[in-house]
């Protein structure tokens, strides 16, 4: 069995972990931390009754591997230590997610105290680096939107058929994004029957997309994104705008993102069709709530060609795939493990 740690298990990511783990056929809970002396249940309501307590940061033991679901500027200073116990660390912020010391002190407005394990960290798309992952003892976890928009977009970067200079994607969030933390977006009178735009320009995820993205381009991708707080709990939808290069068709994309993701258990093209007698097309594309829940990205999309536009909707759970359970797919690679241990549920309906 695997001894996992959560360090910073109090939070809507840190429950999620505990939630995930303890269904982890291979993974014993070795202990998980608060700062507080409250009880699991006073946090995560829906993990009253197990066997789970919460310890100070100061008990903690080394373990195999070690969850950090912390502010940023935190695990930068905890890595170290575990490290040196022995201890593999899967950082669910962003302390190590940046492969540019300078840009992420600008984005992140601080210094960096252990950029030597940030040069050392592989990104965590498993579906882009799952060798790199493997042979890792750091993983920088992906930001939720980053991870909708990298997934959404990199069949196209890679087959060089879009204008990377100038790449669109508008975010929609849940309301579990902000955290648990009580914050005025987040308090149901504002947030209710609400539209709540943020970061409209440099949002910290920006940078990890073109990172990535670019990596798979050969050059630069420059992507123009804007969020927004949408008045739901769970969930990403990315809505990604890309110029092509050449003439396109939805028939001939759908091929390109199938072979792409032919042999990934979580990426799933929706490739339903359309309805042409519909005044409403909705069924050819991909719901928020089919992956609440889940490890899954559904990915759907559809080409204006009188215009030159294709629109991709990627969508994930934000603290889903796009925070714990892919944490936990890292995790399951790490280790040698079945890569979909302890993640293969599927999302409710409704919800």
């Amino acid at each position: 069995m695997i001894r996992a740690g959560v360090y910073g298990a109090t939070g809507y990511m840190g429950g999620e972990v505990l939630r995930v783990l303890m269904e982890h056929p291979e993974v014993e809970i070795a202990w998980a931390t608060s700062r507080s002396d409250a009880q699991v249940a006073d946090y995560h309501p829906n993990l009253y009754g197990t066997d789970i307590r919460f310890i100070r940061p100061d008990q903690t033991t080394p373990c195999d591997v070690v969850f950090m679901a912390l502010p940023s500027g935190v695990p930068m200073e905890l890595a170290p230590k575990f490290l040196k116990d022995g201890c593999k660390v899967i950082d669910l912020g962003a302390d190590f997610r940046l492969n540019d010391r300078a840009a992420w002190e600008k984005v992140y407005k601080r210094k960096h105290k252990s950029w030597n394990i940030a040069k050392e960290a592989v990104y965590g798309v498993s579906e882009l680096h799952r060798e790199e992952i493997k042979k890792a003892r750091v993983i920088a976890n992906p930001g939720c939107f980053a991870s909708g928009a990298i997934l959404g977009l990199a069949p196209l970067v890679k087959a060089g058929l879009i204008d990377t200079s100038k790449v669109v994607v508008d975010g929609l969030s849940g309301t579990a994004g902000i955290g648990a933390d009580l914050s005025r977006p987040a308090h149901h009178a504002e947030i209710g029957n609400n539209l709540i735009p943020y970061n409209v320009t440099g949002h910290r995820h920006t940078f990890e997309a073109e990172q990535e993205l670019g990596l798979l381009s050969k050059r630069k991708v420059n992507i123009h994104f804007t969020p927004v707080y949408v008045p739901i709990v769970r969930g990403i939808l990315d809505v990604c705008h890309a110029f092509p290069t050449r003439k396109v068709t939805r028939a001939k994309l759908m091929e390109l993102y199938k072979e792409f993701y032919k042999d990934e258990y979580f990426v799933k093209v929706y490739d339903l069709p359309k309805e042409e007698s519909a005044s409403w097309q909705y069924k050819p594309y991909p719901w928020v709530n089919s992956v609440s829940g889940t490890n899954f990205c559904f990915i759907g999309l559809d080409v204006d060609e009188t215009r030159g536009r294709i629109v991709v909707f990627s969508v994930l759970d934000s603290i889903g795939k796009g925070g714990a359970h892919v944490g936990v797919q890292n995790m399951n690679l790490m280790f040698g493990l079945d890569e979909t241990a302890g993640l293969t549920r599927r999302g409710l309906h409704p919800i």
